[in-house]
């Protein structure tokens, strides 16, 4: 599967379109399928609540497969990534910078907070999560070992598994990754 980099997604007369870094601009088609395929992909894997809930509300034009791919892709675009500003949506390493897009139906819309600000699947176990936390919070290694009852080789383990998980190899990286996809805020 390509990973899209430096791609900037916006909306313009109710239409998907997308900016490359070489400065190629193009809309969103159906038969844009390098694109509609990397972007589904992502949503699938780390947003399953929100393709969830696109799978269900174009579950009529599945026969169409093309179709029903391009709609999920446009619609969680739309209400993800529809303003043009200075920060890519998707960045030169792929990360993905979601946008809190205006709408028209903020409030009442029943998908609010499942598809537009949807929640991210960090692929991490509780474990995983307990001792990473901790660890962005500024505690060292020897102190989270302490405060949750486990060897420091288990939380290393546990830290170099959730690495893995989340293709990411260095602490610099991992803080980064965290303060972007918000992984320990409520």
């Amino acid at each position: 599967m390509q990973q899209l980099a430096n791609i900037e997604f916006f909306n313009y007369e109710n239409e998907v379109w997308y900016h490359l870094a070489d400065g190629t601009m193009d809309r969103l088609l159906e038969q844009n399928t390098t694109v509609v395929d990397a972007v589904l992909h992502q949503i699938e894997e780390f947003y399953p609540g929100a393709y969830a809930a696109l799978a269900a509300e174009y579950s009529r034009c599945k026969p169409n497969l093309p179709m029903y791919r391009y709609r999920i892709v446009k619609r969680f675009v739309r209400c993800n990534f529809g303003n043009i500003d200075n920060v890519q949506d998707i960045d030169a390493t792929g990360t993905w910078h979601l946008e809190c897009v205006p709408c028209p139906l903020r409030g009442e819309c029943r998908l609010e907070n499942i598809v537009c600000r949807p929640a991210f699947n960090h692929k991490i176990s509780d474990a995983e999560f307990r001792v990473l936390k901790l660890w962005y919070m500024g505690y060292n290694k020897d102190e989270i070992a302490n405060a949750l009852y486990l060897s420091v080789h288990t939380i290393n383990n546990h830290i170099q598994n959730a690495f893995v998980r989340l293709g990411i190899h260095e602490k610099a990286e991992f803080f980064k990754y965290a303060k972007e996809h918000k992984l320990f805020e409520p």
